[in-house]
């Protein structure tokens, strides 16, 4: 009746769920200040993007004054957020 399917248990289920709900975002914000290539290196170097994917982030920064450049758990988020806001680029969590 249920083949090969995976069938969840609640708990499963449950943590699945909690981890969705504890997702945070790490906002870039428009500083007017800084370079591209500055913001795409600390991107590279901070976040692990691809130079492309950061190149991105940055334009879509500058644009639309803000990007959401990484989701995750917030122990792996807030160390991200504390490096981009030791480079002197402002940045946030939501």
């Amino acid at each position: 009746m249920f083949g090969s399917r995976d069938i969840r248990t609640d708990k499963e289920e449950s943590d699945v769920i909690s981890d969705l709900l504890n997702r945070k975002t790490l906002m870039l914000i428009n500083d007017d200040f800084h370079t591209f290539d500055f913001v795409v290196d600390a991107l590279v170097d901070v976040c692990e993007h691809e130079p492309d994917q950061a190149e991105q982030c940055a334009y879509i920064t500058h644009y639309k004054g803000k990007c959401d450049v990484k989701k995750g758990k917030m122990s792996t988020i807030k160390p991200m957020r504390d490096r981009l806001a030791e480079k002197g680029l402002k940045v946030n969590i939501v």
